[in-house]
């Protein structure tokens, strides 16, 4: 897997996990499922901890552990599916301050959108990645400037800028 920061490629790494047995087993910093957290929390106490949730899980399910984790894997399951970057928006809303990644086959055309949202990374499939290398994604980072969502990135909208355009 790739990790795409605004700054380039970086390591992963979290070791991902899908049952409880691994929590003993694997070393280094482990990237759970949601459902496994609190055993996740309890044996790894002293480790560097994520969580792997799905892009429709409510911020009330994963806020508790918000302590105890650094980095929140958000799982897209396709790149037309747009809720993970809605609960990244919330998750950051409800005081998540750790990494946050966006996990799955994005696409480099959503890298802007993604980062105003929230997310600090996106971890794409190896698959993904050789279609659309590093250098590719870190060019459309700039591309786009303007968005139509209220509350995305430190500008105001394209309907904002029309209605006060309208006013003056």
């Amino acid at each position: 897997m790739t990790v795409v920061t605004p700054t380039g490629e970086v390591p992963n790494d979290y070791v991902r996990i899908e049952s409880a047995d691994d929590l003993t087993t694997v070393q280094g910093p482990l990237l759970a499922p949601l459902a496994l957290a609190g055993a996740a929390v309890e044996a790894r106490r002293n480790d560097r901890l994520g969580l792997s949730v799905a892009n429709d899980t409510k911020v009330e399910a994963i806020a508790p552990f918000f302590d105890a984790i650094d980095l929140i894997a958000v799982e897209f399951p396709s790149f037309s599916d747009g809720r993970g970057l809605s609960l990244a928006k919330r998750l950051r809303r409800a005081g998540f301050a750790g990494r946050l990644r966006a996990s799955g086959p994005l696409i480099a055309d959503q890298f802007a959108e993604a980062l105003a949202c929230g997310f600090d990374e996106i971890q794409l499939p190896e698959t993904m990645a050789a279609r659309q290398p590093v250098a590719q994604w870190l060019a459309a980072k700039d591309i786009v400037t303007e968005h139509y969502q209220s509350g995305y990135g430190a500008d105001r909208s394209i309907l904002q800028k029309r209605l006060a355009a309208r006013k003056g």
